[in-house]
């Protein structure tokens, strides 16, 4: 899809906020002409060295790493064509502040915003309704298939997350994500955006996932059947997981 759009442009600077191991940066930085320099901001240090040697050792020198975080990081203004978010923005609290005071701040005029990303229920508190569904999609896997990973114990049922234990393990994880497709489509214009779902199967095969690594024809047909239910689920729900491209509006 980003090939197709970004057809004919060239020289293109971009900015990738909480890039983590930067691996599609890296991967988007073999295409010189077509991006001029890719700016990969996170704050965990040791991966972006970790990146930085990769593009070293592959002669990429129009990527940078910059250890910071997004209230060190100066935002110049309209100084990128394309702020690119890979499963990081969920980590942001108050998003709509992000993308209107800084994100479109430093967008040149109708520049481009790109997402992949989980836009579910903040911090995991998933409905009751998807809570049951998950548990019920689960229960048509033979038992065989439920064993926890390196554990002796089997998965019955998925009863969530508690919200005290989200914010004490892992503070950023979902902070602010239910309120992610409403701000971009406030501030910014949809030129191709697609739904993946993952509402169900993501937890349904969180922990048990491993025993379907090498499929025969029985796993085979347990996934197509969760991939069934959760196609139905989603026709009246929205998907948990989106990858958008939009234009600044302005």
């Amino acid at each position: 899809m980003l090939s197709f759009l970004l057809f004919n442009k060239k020289k293109l600077k971009v900015l990738s906020l909480g890039s983590c191991v930067c691996s599609h940066e890296l991967e988007l930085a073999e295409c010189k002409e077509v991006f001029k320099k890719i700016t990969c901001v996170d704050i965990a240090n040791n991966l972006l060295e970790m990146a930085n040697k990769t593009a070293k050792s592959n002669n990429l020198s129009n990527i940078e790493f910059v250890c910071k975080s997004m209230y060190e990081f100066d935002f110049k203004e309209d100084e990128y064509d394309l702020v690119l978010f890979n499963s990081s923005l969920h980590h942001f609290d108050n998003v709509e502040a992000l993308l209107s005071e800084k994100v479109k701040f430093t967008l040149k005029p109708k520049g481009n915003l790109i997402i992949n990303e989980f836009v579910g229920a903040k911090r995991y508190q998933f409905s009751k309704q998807q809570l049951l569904e998950t548990t019920k999609t689960l229960k048509i896997i033979p038992k065989k298939y439920r064993k926890r990973f390196k554990t002796n114990l089997y998965k019955n049922s998925f009863r969530g997350a508690g919200l005290l234990r989200m914010i004490i393990s892992d503070p950023s994880e979902c902070i602010d994500s239910s309120n992610i497709i409403p701000a971009v489509h406030k501030h910014f214009k949809v030129i191709e955006e697609k739904p993946f779902g993952g509402n169900l199967i993501a937890n349904v095969l969180r922990d048990i996932s491993h025993h379907f690594v090498d499929l025969n024809e029985e796993k085979q047909q347990v996934l197509e059947h969760i991939f069934k239910i959760e196609d139905e689920f989603l026709v009246s729900n929205s998907s948990d997981f989106i990858v958008g491209f939009y234009e600044d509006v302005n």
